[in-house]
């Protein structure tokens, strides 16, 4: 059988294409967005302050200036008749008490003419600020030609008609600045209208501009990042599946495109495992043949040490032992010895095929894992050694032991050959007195085999389980070696751990982990 040569790893490096290159990353297209954002935003920022800011001015304009300016006129309207009422009422009875009003209208007429001017001044009303100068100059005649003349009992005092046709002329005027007022107030109120429709289509706008913008903010990331994003992950989905001879080709911003190429390099990296994997299992295939061939060539093997071997060994056996007790003691010493040679020489050679035949077995003739009830296996095993333990005058102790999953027969030959080995490696003039018990682990029981022997020493500890490792000689102790390796592939064809633990005192402690009986399935 033949050892392929390790295959060797592919390092493959993604490809940058110039297109990809060529495409803009994330971080420029959210920048321009961010930016075409922030410049909509300013703009209607902008927008939004010079339309409240012209609704203030009209408001202003309306509220604060041609409204107080009508009202102002009106009371200055009333001011100037109380006036001409109080006149012309002295001037047709004399009497003091007809002065009143038009004292408390000079005064009133004061504080509005100056309210109208400073009102009309601050709006920009110049035909406004005319109409009270003609106002004005019609009450200053009105005055020095009929109300100055009366009031001072002038003997040549113009008469009422003289009074009416002049105060006429500044009910005229008076009119014409009521007028002009209104004007203004009207003109200031379509102002204040303008302002409000305009400060709503300003909102109606930025509105309609935000939403466009939303919108097309929307399309252009499905378009550039989300679509491009769900054909690649469709892409990457494709190959998991298995479909990995379909290519990965990724279309977007640059960093989609590089993730692309670089998912692509992975699907060709994949391929190469993927042939190279093939490779192995080609090879793999071919070594299972063969290891089948070596399976049946060891099998027959088995066979032929089981049958043919044998049976010339138990023959050359037999006649040596019929030559020590037939001519033992008739011949000199030294064939005695030979003749002894041989005996003991057939008889370890048949205990070691016997041993290599049931290590070769161990996984071969099993006839599946049952419930075995370690405790009756232990007992059946301190049976099977009685003999050994009455020769070495020692004693077994077997305690609570559980149920495990495993081989019957299997586990009967693991714990015949740790109590064996624990009666046999005992120390001179000492009772060997071999312990066993268990106690459950996370993953099953552990059955632990001590004894008060001779002890192992820690860097014997690995060695010991190695085929034919021995630490004393023949002559010492007798054995094959094949003990503690065989208890070694028992236990790890039932799943389990053997390992030698040194205790506080003499000997060694045998600690082997088996997995317990698995709980039944329950029933749907």
């Amino acid at each position: 059988m033949t050892v392929d040569a390790p295959v060797r790893r592919r390092v493959l490096t993604p490809r940058r294409t110039g297109a990809g290159e060529r495409r803009w990353p994330l971080s420029r297209i959210f920048m321009v967005g961010a930016s075409v954002a922030a410049l909509v935003s300013i703009a209607a920022v902008v927008l939004g302050a010079l339309a409240l800011s012209r609704l203030t001015a009209a408001r202003s304009a309306l509220l604060d200036v041609a409204v107080p300016a009508v009202i102002s006129a009106q009371q200055l309207s009333g001011a100037l008749v109380d006036q001409e009422t109080g006149v012309r009422g002295f001037g047709l009875t004399g009497r003091q008490d007809f002065l009143d009003p038009y004292r408390s209208g000079r005064s009133t007429e004061g504080a509005q003419v100056a309210a109208v001017r400073s009102l009309a001044a601050a709006g920009g009303f110049r035909q406004v600020l005319t109409d009270l100068d003609s106002v004005e100059q019609a009450m200053t005649d009105w005055r020095t030609g009929y109300a100055e003349p009366v009031l001072a009992k002038a003997p040549a005092a113009p008469g009422p008609d003289t009074g009416r046709t002049l105060f006429d002329r500044v009910r005229s005027a008076v009119s014409t600045l009521q007028a002009d007022l209104d004007v203004q107030r009207v003109a200031a109120r379509d102002r204040l209208n303008a302002a409000a429709a305009f400060l709503t289509g300003v909102g109606i706008a930025i509105a309609v501009v935000f939403a466009v913008f939303l919108a097309a903010a929307a399309v252009g990331l499905r378009h550039a990042v989300l679509r491009p994003v769900s054909d690649l992950a469709e892409k990457v989905r494709a190959v998991v599946s298995g479909d990995v001879q379909r290519p990965v080709r990724a279309t977007g911003p640059r960093e989609i495109t590089e993730l692309g190429e670089d998912v692509e390099a992975m699907r060709v990296h994949i391929l190469a495992d993927l042939d190279d994997v093939q490779r192995a299992n080609r090879r793999l295939d071919e070594q299972t043949r063969e290891l089948e061939r070596s399976n049946r060539d060891l099998e027959q093997f088995a066979y032929v040490a089981s049958h043919d071997l044998q049976e010339p060994l138990r023959k050359v056996s037999s006649f040596c032992q019929l030559l020590q007790r037939r001519y033992g003691g008739q011949l000199d010493e030294r064939a005695d010895q030979y003749i002894e040679f041989a005996v003991d020489g057939a008889s370890r050679m048949q205990r070691l095929i016997n041993d290599l035949l049931a290590f070769s077995r161990v996984g071969r003739t099993t006839e599946g894992f049952v419930p075995v009830d370690l405790g009756a296996v232990a007992k059946a095993a301190a049976t099977q050694l009685e003999n050994a333990r009455a020769e070495a005058d020692g004693e077994i102790r077997i305690g609570e032991l559980p149920t495990v999953s495993g081989d019957l027969s299997l586990l009967r030959q693991l714990l015949v050959n740790l109590v064996g080995n624990a009666l046999k490696f005992h120390r001179a003039g000492v009772p060997p007195l071999v312990a066993v018990s268990s106690q459950p682990v996370e993953d099953g029981w552990e059955i632990a085999v001590a004894d008060n022997g001779i002890g192992i020493e820690p860097e014997y500890a690995d060695k010991v389980f190695v085929i034919f490792q021995r630490l004393h000689g023949r002559d010492v102790y007798p054995g094959t070696g094949i003990g503690l390796s065989l208890a070694k592939k028992i236990v790890e064809f039932h799943g389990g751990r053997i390992c030698i633990d040194a205790p506080d005192g003499p000997g060694t402690v045998v600690r082997v982990t088996l997995p317990a009986v698995p709980a039944p399935e329950e029933s749907p």
